[in-house]
């Protein structure tokens, strides 16, 4: 026999069982890693000791865009409205419109009312989205969207309309967001069930409670004078046990809980974390 041609066959013996027996550790090695301590249970098996149930999960889109917007500074003048009586204007940025003609709601519970409304009466109006509804106060509120996604609880992006006891809207306010901007770096984002995995860690999810939406959207990051931040964010919808609901806002990138309705101010930190961002964005 050929030497040269039996040491190219011992060879390629050896690599071949040298690469079953890399297999063979890496796989004994994973089933070591998935080896569970006696007594602890899964995410999904605590979730169902819980009664703690959801809906079909959203189908994610892996990245998504940080975004930026400016606030639009209104101007009388520019402003191509038919229906009014009265227009003020609150710091520049706030429009708050008293109707000549009060406009009849078809149906204060109906959300198609409400969006024929502001389609046929508000400046840019179709930009904005039903949110909530207040029977008792006679008002509904928009939040504006971006690419079909709701930016929650930014005070500059809201309409709210208000109506009489004949459920006839008499005047509205608005803000209104304008020249959004993606960031050029699309951001992973965490799936839904990781979401509930963080809410569920934080003790937020009650025994027999429901999940019943799970929606991404935007929330702000950083809120400056004319400048807005927005970052992915998950909307959870829960219902619990006794039929009241609760909403959490979860930031998509980070997993962080967000306080989507409290007070923001500006101060250095949140000047510089904008600089940095956008030194991101440009690298």
């Amino acid at each position: 026999m050929d030497w040269s041609r039996s040491k190219l066959i011992f060879i390629i013996v050896f690599l071949i069982l040298d690469v079953f027996l890399i297999s063979l550790y890496l796989n004994r090695h994973m089933e070591a890693q998935q080896v569970k301590v006696p007594g602890e249970k899964t995410i999904e098996a605590r979730l169902k000791d819980d009664q703690i149930t959801f809906n079909l999960l959203p189908t994610l889109n892996e990245t998504a865009p940080y975004m930026s917007a400016k606030v639009m500074n209104f101007n009388e003048e520019e402003l191509q409205l038919d229906n009014f009586q009265h227009i003020t204007i609150e710091n520049d940025n706030k429009l708050i419109v008293t109707l000549e003609e009060p406009v009849k709601l078809r149906n204060v519970k109906d959300r198609a009312s409400f969006n024929e409304f502001l389609r046929n009466n508000v400046f840019n109006g179709t930009s904005y989205s039903l949110w909530k509804i207040n029977e008792d106060e006679n008002s509904a509120t928009f939040f504006q969207r971006v690419d079909g996604k709701t930016i929650y609880y930014n005070i500059h992006g809201v309409v709210t309309i208000y109506w009489n006891d004949d459920n006839e809207v008499v005047m509205y306010e608005q803000t209104m967001l304008y020249d959004f901007e993606e960031f050029e770096e699309d951001e992973n984002l965490l799936p839904p069930f990781q979401i509930i995995q963080i809410l569920y860690a934080r003790n937020l999810l009650k025994p027999e409670s429901h999940i019943e939406e799970m929606k991404l959207g935007y929330s702000t990051l950083v809120q400056l004078t004319q400048t807005q931040v927005f970052v992915p964010t998950w909307k959870v919808r829960v219902v619990a046990s006794d039929g009241t609901e609760e909403e959490y806002f979860v930031n998509a990138v980070e997993g962080k809980i967000i306080d989507v309705q409290s007070d923001l101010t500006v101060d250095e930190d949140e000047i510089g974390e904008l600089e940095q961002l956008k030194e991101i964005d440009e690298e």
